[in-house]
């Protein structure tokens, strides 16, 4: 399916920015960056805007989510906006009973842990996401008017994380619920993620369609799994989300003259990240994605060699080091940068997302040395 004429990818307005040509492994004569949880927790702007407002009210409110969306960007330089929102939004619209505890995460009423529970909660028909997403759209929107030239990331969450917290019933540190039930009963897990695919990948596509110029999964818990029980359990449904996007394409525009549509027809960049993945990087570029995202755990060198030194990577500075003095920061972000060149092209991001305690003038001297060293002959790495 092509995107309609007007979103930034057909219009030429993003498709030749740095952040997606790199997706599309040409490397950029600048390293593109931006930070995973950019938008808020650091931000003095956000916590002021947010007080008094719940989370999932805030991502729901399509100004105040743009707003929320668009101030990393006016105060860092990064060469992308990432859509202020959470994973769970889609199951809240669908229907589950949800909400995100401060300090804690999100926190379904009920757990789901039986056959019983997981057709009762699969009776509810993702479908309704098609006009209940309408707040999601309504937000990139407004934020992609905004932003111009600077692409805008959607994200979701991939199909294992939200089923391990419809399992868990919230957070948890070895999800060993949701791992019992993926052994125990194959059928009712086969059944709840063929569902948390679709939901959640009709949240991503209502962002791409919407204007988001990029899409990236979270799969923030399947650092929990084998690659066996990723492979058999997990992967086919994280192919079935991504599969909500792959059929989005664009035609490239030179001038304003449409090129060949046989030659640049291209499909809109997908990033799969996950945490503590690096036994996994291989499996979750698998299942369909262009670039995968790696955490601070694997150096980037090594893990474009288990990519086979033709993905383009994303990351992956530890953010503990954001805290860190700035000669130690900034050795980390050349180290980084230095191993990145292994890869096709490199979009350098953190190794998972800003920690809320973060100064937010040490986010844009990082933003503004990258670019400035990886565009400057003499110090190019």
């Amino acid at each position: 399916m092509n995107l309609d004429a007007t979103h930034p990818l057909s219009s030429g307005l993003t498709s030749d920015s740095r952040l997606v040509r790199a997706y599309q492994g040409t490397r950029p004569d600048v390293t593109p960056v931006w930070f995973m949880r950019q938008a808020g927790r650091s931000l003095p702007e956000y916590r002021e805007l947010r007080v008094g407002t719940r989370m999932l009210d805030a991502c729901l409110d399509p100004e105040m989510a743009s707003e929320i969306t668009l101030q990393p960007v006016r105060r860092h330089g990064v060469d992308a906006g990432i859509l202020f929102s959470d994973i769970v939004v889609p199951l809240k619209l669908v229907g589950v009973e949800v909400e995100i505890v401060a300090g804690k995460g999100p926190v379904l009423a009920q757990a789901v842990r039986t056959a019983a529970d997981v057709e009762r909660l699969t009776a509810l028909d993702p479908a309704v996401l098609d006009t209940a997403l309408a707040p999601i759209s309504q937000a990139v929107a407004r934020t992609v008017a905004e932003l111009g030239s600077t692409p805008l990331i959607g994200f979701a969450g991939a199909p294992f994380t939200l089923a391990a917290y419809i399992v868990e019933g919230g957070p948890s540190k070895d999800h060993i619920h949701a791992r019992t039930l993926m052994h125990s009963d194959p059928d009712a897990w086969a059944a709840l993620m063929a569902w948390t695919a679709d939901v959640t990948g009709r949240f991503l596509r209502a962002q791409v369609l919407a204007g988001a110029s990029a899409a990236q999964l979270f799969d923030s818990w399947a650092g929990a799994l084998s690659l066996d029980d990723y492979t058999r359990f997990v992967a086919p449904a994280s192919t079935a989300a991504i599969g909500h996007v792959r059929d989005l394409t664009f035609v490239e525009t030179v001038g304003d003259l449409a090129a060949d549509p046989e030659s640049v027809r291209r499909n809109v960049p997908v990033v799969h990240f996950g945490v503590g993945t690096g036994e996994l990087l291989k499996a979750m570029h698998g299942i369909g994605a262009d670039v995968v995202g790696v955490d601070y755990r694997v150096p980037l060198d090594e893990a474009s060699r288990r990519l086979g030194g033709v993905v383009p990577v994303q990351g992956n500075l530890d953010p503990a080091l954001l805290n860190a003095p700035w000669p130690v920061l900034e050795a980390h972000v050349l180290d980084v940068l230095e191993r990145g060149r292994t890869a096709p092209s490199h979009v350098l991001n953190l190794g998972h997302g800003v920690p809320p305690e973060t100064n937010p003038d040490v986010l844009t001297r990082v933003v503004n040395f990258v670019h400035e060293t990886s565009a400057t002959p003499s110090l190019a790495l």
